[in-house]
């Protein structure tokens, strides 16, 4: 579901219990955990509150120490002895973890202390639907591509929505205009490589991985790739923030959140890469780098 992942659209991973909301205010995070919702906020202990001090610091790290730091952060939390803001900080350090290359080996440990949390401390559905936790922790397994052992129904529920959205994405169409009022149709573009991207003018993560993303497509629009970059938000807003930054790839407009809904789109940025043939050959849930998008693009025969 920042993820901007898994999450309402606003940054892919949110949280509910107002504990989490507190949380959040330090990451830009919002959104239902499913831990209760009538806390006004965690009290950390003198434990966890170096740890949450960092986490809300993430950002502001160069990436290779970010990525080093976010390793050691897991670490940390799972030795946290029965602490009840465990899954709180797993999940908010999951959030966080996805956005760039922060490597394999941080990825695993991220969701080895997720999942450690939740078998500890597991939260109820949400509204019949598995808690955002669940569907993080399943996200870094079918996105990022970590194995983890958790016995529950609920993330095994999430694992199987998963699934069932990029099925859904596989079969999808749909006809979008951009900022010059071109039409583009998704299944019109069959013969080239396309590149599906989710974004929004007010998501760090989307703002920082345009530039990389614009440079792919300048290397690769000869060899048939296609940038479609969709927003959701107001012309009068999107157009000069596009100009101002010289992005030369196609920006498309979703009035109405329909293409959104239709490829079930809880939080953003998020990649979709289709080869000439249609087929969704790769999926990113987070801002991606230059190395990450190279790898992707790569499954769909572009070198």
């Amino acid at each position: 579901m920042m993820r901007f992942r898994l999450r309402q659209a606003i940054t892919r991973k949110a949280v509910v219990a107002a504990g989490l909301c507190f949380l959040a205010a330090g990451f830009g995070l919002f959104g239902p955990l499913g831990l209760c919702a009538q806390d006004k906020g965690p009290v950390w202990s003198s434990d966890e509150k170096p740890i949450y001090d960092q986490i809300k610091k993430l950002r502001t790290l160069p990436d290779d120490v970010r990525a080093t730091t976010t390793k050691a952060l897991a670490i940390q939390i799972r030795g946290l002895s029965n602490s009840p803001n465990r899954l709180l900080l797993a999940n908010a350090l999951a959030n966080l973890s996805t956005e760039g290359d922060q490597g394999s080996d941080t990825l695993r440990e991220v969701a080895t202390t997720l999942a450690d949390a939740l078998s500890e401390h597991p939260v109820p559905a949400d509204h019949g639907k598995p808690a955002v936790a669940y569907m993080e922790l399943a996200a870094l397994v079918c996105f990022e591509h970590v194995q983890v052992s958790l016995d529950n129904p609920q993330f095994t529920e999430a694992i199987e929505a998963i699934d069932a959205a990029q099925v859904t994405r596989e079969q999808t169409d749909f006809t979008l205009a951009d900022l010059n009022g071109k039409n583009w149709e998704l299944r019109g573009l069959r013969g080239q490589v396309v590149l599906v991207n989710f974004w929004a003018t007010w998501c760090p993560p989307c703002r920082r991985e345009m530039p990389d993303l614009d440079a792919l497509y300048q290397r690769f629009k000869d060899q048939g790739l296609v940038v479609l970059a969709i927003t959701d938000e107001d012309a009068s807003k999107v157009g000069p923030f596009i100009a101002a930054r010289h992005v030369s790839y196609p920006i498309l407009l979703d009035p109405g959140r329909k293409v959104k809904e239709l490829f079930q789109i809880e939080g953003i940025p998020m990649s979709f890469v289709y080869d000439r043939n249609g087929k969704l050959v790769a999926e990113a849930m987070d801002m991606r780098t230059e190395g990450q998008f190279l790898k992707m693009l790569a499954q769909a025969g572009l070198q």
